[in-house]
């Protein structure tokens, strides 16, 4: 219904009802969003929301219309204490669309505390863009229910942290390190199976085994002087 003075005296219940539905109706606060596109350089992305809004008419009917598409929208990764988790942000991929309460423009540029530039409240120009929520259409399979994961989403790779601490990590690429200051492991063993290449020096501080033989320890058989070889170790 129309919000007149005549409704209002007719039925002020109604009225407010009807109120209420107008308010609520332009009132932005969180939406799903697909992401258009991503700018790795400035964190924002362009998204379209994908449900449909809604709009009240002077005579009280409530129709549904497309959002505009979004953009200069912030992307959060989380993140605090001087580390993020970053993650590949795409075209597709689906998000959570939430609108400030007050306009972000100053804090956006500044960060801070800062002055709203306008009145502007739940606008359309101050969201920002949660990857992560999905649909159905979109779910992932597999989900641990024992471990903690960050895994690829068809699940072919994967660091586990699990409840008893276990940590596992799985791979059907390569696996590559690099450490400027060096890598450090203390274990009471160290198991490897495959080949082992060392571009470098190898240092043992304990005896090492190599086909049942004491590197350390072994004797030669056939010793003889002269410009003879030894015999194999034993």
């Amino acid at each position: 219904m129309a919000l007149t003075s005549e409704t209002l005296s007719a039925d002020p219940l109604e009225a407010f009802s009807s109120l209420a539905t107008a308010i609520s109706s332009s009132l932005h606060v969180a939406v799903p969003g697909v992401i258009e596109s991503f700018d790795p350089d400035t964190v924002t992305c362009v998204v379209q929301p994908v449900v449909k809004g809604g709009a009240m008419a002077s005579d009280g009917t409530v129709s549904t219309e497309d959002y505009p598409l979004l953009v200069d929208v912030p992307v959060v990764f989380p993140r605090g204490g001087g580390c993020t988790l970053t993650f590949p942000v795409r075209a597709g991929d689906e998000c959570l669309v939430v609108f400030a309460d007050r306009e972000i423009d100053f804090w956006w540029q500044s960060g801070g505390t800062q002055e709203s530039a306008s009145a502007r409240q739940h606008s359309l120009s101050d969201a920002f863009a949660i990857p992560g929520p999905r649909s159905q259409a979109q779910h992932i399979n597999n989900i641990s229910t024992e471990a903690a994961q960050l895994r690829t989403d068809d699940g072919s790779a994967f660091i586990e942290l699990a409840a008893d601490g276990n940590v596992r990590l799985v791979t059907t690429g390569k696996i590559s390190a690099s450490a400027d200051a060096g890598v450090d492991i203390t274990a009471p063993t160290v198991s490897i199976s495959g080949d082992v290449t060392i571009g470098g020096k190898l240092s043992v501080s304990g005896d090492a085994t190599a086909q049942g033989i004491s590197v350390s320890g072994h004797t030669h058989s056939g010793v003889q002087g002269g410009s003879g070889s030894t015999g194999k170790p034993q």
